[in-house]
């Protein structure tokens, strides 16, 4: 029986941008600072998804999401995300950290490849040993209107990921309207996405509050009817602790307490942790530190 997709509220743009907008007034307190910077870091999903990057680059990546600082009270990061050729080099080096490895697949950033060939890489990935794949979805036929290829292909592609978890990439920034992102985002859930996740980072826009707090509150209606719990991760444009933090009270206020956990919440930022760091120096010291402080990336 085909997949039909079923009835999901429309949004009100007004009421979602003006929500979304309160967050960006809110701050946190100077004694709480340390506990947030620190909470922070381990929600980020440290990434490099570069057609130059290295087997030395990826190295120099896991060693930092380990040990971010020097400072040993800076938690690991959640995970480190490369692309499948870089999952055995990433594997080697953090085998027994607790920092997981995941895979973007599924011909990422476009999608645009041959259902078999999408499972077959995603398969392959998974062999290989990642902890988490993040595909993305085949935007093509969403904006084509076939929601019922984008459901089944998506399921396809959970089934192939066995024991891996998978992030199903909406690409916001071409879906087009609030709707629309709420309708994928069900339409994802629906098809077994233990995460839903914003962007590639490769689109503008990537992540915005008003998409991703439509996407937090199609997952608290997806619990509240179902039970299941599905995971969020924003990604693409957070590149400050201010600008994490906001995503961090809004998950708090949508979802509650029990959504702030890496299993639950990523951050997906590339120059998040670099921001963070210097923070957290600033918090520690009372002065801004220079790259001494940081680890080598």
């Amino acid at each position: 029986m085909s997949y039909v997709l079923p009835p999901v509220p429309s949004v009100d743009q007004v009421a979602v941008e003006q929500r979304a907008a309160a967050f960006t007034k809110r701050s946190i307190k100077t004694s709480a600072k340390k506990a947030a910077l620190a909470f922070t870091v381990r929600m980020i999903d440290l990434t490099t998804l570069e057609g130059a990057d290295t087997p030395g680059k990826v190295l120099r990546l896991c060693r930092k999401a380990m040990r971010p600082a020097l400072d040993p009270q800076v938690p690991s990061v959640a995970a480190v995300c490369v692309y499948p050729t870089m999952v055995g080099v990433a594997l080697r080096e953090l085998a027994g950290s607790g920092v997981k490895v995941a895979s973007v697949a599924t011909a990422f950033p476009s999608g645009q490849s041959f259902l078999d060939v999408r499972l077959d890489e995603v398969r392959r990935t998974v062999e290989l040993g990642a902890d988490e794949i993040d595909m993305v979805i085949n935007r093509g036929a969403w904006l084509a209107g076939d929601v019922a290829r984008v459901h089944d292909e998506i399921a396809s592609i959970k089934q192939a990921c066995g024991p891996a978890h998978l992030k199903v990439i909406l690409e916001t920034g071409e879906l087009g309207t609030y709707d629309q992102v709420r309708k994928a985002s069900q339409v994802a859930m629906d098809a077994g996405a233990d995460f839903i996740k914003t962007s590639t980072g490769k689109v503008s826009p990537a992540a915005t509050l008003p998409v991703t707090l439509v996407m937090l509150e199609a997952i608290r209606d997806h619990f509240h009817a179902t039970g299941r719990v599905v995971g969020m991760k924003p990604a693409g444009g957070i590149r400050t602790a201010k600008q994490a933090w906001q995503y961090l009270v809004m998950v708090k206020e949508t979802l509650g307490d029990a959504w702030l956990t890496p299993d639950r919440f990523r951050l997906g930022a590339s120059s998040l942790l670099n921001d963070v760091l210097l923070q957290w120096e600033r918090a520690r010291t009372g002065h801004y530190e220079s790259v001494r402080s940081l680890s080598d990336d």
